[in-house]
């Protein structure tokens, strides 16, 4: 597995994982989409131990997620403002990373058997959907942690 390295747009943010991600989540909330100013946002999900920064120190901001009603605080860069991580209140012993601010954002796998497309009911129109992968139309998992049956789609599922 190795080291893999990632940081904000100024250099001034960088951090290590070193394991595989636990899972992979691609997520088309109303959130994600405004924090990445895109459809939606990928993010490999991480033991808390797997990560540690290894220069400068971000700034935290703290909201209250409209889905599970838990906080959840996004870490950024002070000075560009480029978000690299996310901890949860919901999930203390992780944390999730921005994919697009590894070094190389393509370093893990995303399969059908270790990643899963959520809030497939706030995606934008366009998004597109491969077949194989667990989908729900919200969270994958209910307040209490409980664990929620996905869809399976067989074919592609286009957003329109």
């Amino acid at each position: 597995m190795g080291e893999h390295f990632g940081g904000c747009l100024c250099c001034g943010l960088r951090y290590r994982v070193t394991a595989a991600p636990l899972w992979v989540t691609a997520c088309f909330c109303r959130f994600c989409q405004r924090a990445t100013g895109a459809k939606g946002m990928v993010e490999p999900i991480f033991d808390l131990p797997a990560f540690a920064m290894t220069r400068g120190t971000p700034r935290r901001y703290v909201h209250v997620s409209g889905g599970s009603g838990k906080q959840v605080f996004v870490h950024f860069c002070a000075t560009c403002g480029t978000k690299t991580h996310l901890t949860f209140e919901r999930w203390p012993d992780r944390l999730g990373v921005y994919c697009g601010t590894f070094d190389d954002p393509g370093w893990f796998e995303f399969t059908p058997e270790n990643s899963r497309y959520i809030f497939l009911d706030e995606a934008t129109r366009g998004t597109l959907v491969p077949p194989g992968f667990p989908t729900f139309a919200r969270h994958a998992a209910m307040p209490d942690g409980a664990a929620l049956e996905p869809e399976v789609l067989s074919e592609v599922l286009h957003i329109r």
